[in-house]
């Protein structure tokens, strides 16, 4: 009999990695409808923008208005994804609660995202965890690319190790590993946590899968058998990677706490205020979500 845990944590990316992919942008007032949305759905998590310039995501431009207009609940942590140091002063002054970082795995893949090398990053991220630190947050790493690149190809996990000690050694109090363009199989992330164990501490790591091939939900059932539990998704399968081709939709949120609830396993998530939250983005951006729960979901209110 195989062991599950009783409890798994769900961050929700979807405000940010979710519509920072899409053609169109979401009116300011939508963005915040839908938070609000999400924050009585029951999360722990929201991650809603992200503080980087307008000319890179301008689908995320107004994340000063977004974080201002948003009804912030007790016991959420509302997070935002910041670049550099003047991010972060963005961020600060918007009082979010927890600032992420990120980097990628991949050399060529960090230069099209942030447009530096890897080494050139780490000074520029040391300073902004440094900051944030000193103003009381919490800060989150996200490394990209983990288990591939579209440039590169595959990565080695000692390469990703390397990476994420860099970060954890800055004082990150949590590492999301991704993979970016969904290429990993479960066989590969089994593999990949075996070796990652011998040097980075799981019950810091979370992981961020997406679902272009339709491996996420098992890559999910694997890195819970390594003792992980918390995973980012994003509500009916929005995102995916502006510099990433081919990267198309993150886990899906909805489909994960149904998966895991049928399971017995707690998420502390309503999913009936999940669904009426993804009925209403899907309204907005005039599309059916990916995720099979909305496709059940689309059936039935035909």
């Amino acid at each position: 009999m195989l062991e599950w845990p009783e409890k798994v944590t769900i961050k929700e990316v979807g405000p940010r990695d979710g519509l920072q992919n899409e053609p169109v942008e979401v009116p300011l007032q939508d963005k915040v409808a839908w938070i609000n949305l999400l924050s009585d759905a029951g999360y722990s998590y929201i991650e809603f923008s992200s503080f980087v310039h307008p000319k890179w995501i301008p689908q995320l431009k107004d994340a000063k208005e977004v974080a201002a207009m948003i009804s912030r609940k007790k016991g959420i942590t509302y997070a935002a994804l910041v670049p550099n140091r003047k991010g972060l002063e963005a961020a600060i002054d918007t009082d979010v609660d927890e600032v992420s970082v990120f980097m990628s795995a991949s050399d060529t893949h960090n230069k099209k995202n942030i447009n530096k090398s890897i080494e050139e990053t780490y000074p520029v991220l040391k300073e902004v965890v440094q900051e944030a630190k000193l103003e009381g947050k919490s800060v989150r790493g996200y490394v990209s690319t983990v288990f591939g690149c579209p440039y590169e190809g595959a990565i080695d996990t000692d390469q990703v190790a390397r990476v994420s000690g860099r970060l954890l050694d800055m004082g990150i109090d949590e590492l999301s590993l991704g993979d970016t363009i969904g290429v990993a199989n479960p066989r590969q992330v089994d593999q990949a946590l075996h070796e990652w164990k011998q040097w980075l501490p799981f019950d810091k790591l979370a992981m961020h899968f997406h679902n272009t091939r339709g491996m996420a939900l098992s890559n999910v059932l694997v890195s819970m058998q390594h003792n992980i539990t918390t995973f980012d998704a994003s509500l009916g399968g929005l995102g995916g990677c502006p510099y990433a081709k081919g990267a198309s939709g993150n886990l899906a949120t909805d489909d994960l706490v149904h998966m895991l609830h049928q399971m017995g396993i707690e998420t502390g998530i309503d999913e009936e205020k999940l669904k009426e939250a993804a009925v209403y983005i899907q309204r907005v951006l005039n599309k059916s979500l990916p995720s099979h729960q909305m496709q059940v979901v689309n059936k039935e209110r035909v």
